[in-house]
């Protein structure tokens, strides 16, 4: 059985399908497609992505010098995108059925 993907860790994922960032864009992208909901510390942050490259989900795309400190561009590998896509399919099944489930609701609040 396959661990469920925390919230943090999908949405680092998702921040990163459409193209490599670094650490402080990827913390600013989790916190766009959150919603501001999810606020990502740095320490949290690196932690992670570490954990993620070290599972073979993302891989360093490039690096670049910025005011002589190296900016490290992270980047979804093939299984990475795999992963996010079985993750993305196995939440849209609980959200049908959560809609499901509150179409049957009765509308003046039955009891549960």
């Amino acid at each position: 059985m396959t661990q469920e993907m925390r919230e943090p860790t999908f949405l680092m994922l998702t921040a990163l399908a459409d193209s490599p960032k670094h650490g402080y864009a990827l913390i600013e992208e989790v916190d766009r497609v959150s919603r501001g909901h999810v606020r990502l510390k740095v320490a949290t942050l690196y932690a992670a992505l570490d954990r993620l490259e070290k599972e073979g989900t993302i891989r360093i795309a490039r690096e670049e010098r910025v005011q002589g400190r190296v900016r490290r561009y992270v980047e979804l590998t093939p299984d990475g995108v795999d992963l996010l896509a079985e993750e993305v399919a196995r939440r849209e099944v609980t959200v049908a059925e959560a809609r499901r489930r509150l179409a049957l609701r009765p509308a003046f609040g039955g009891a549960l």
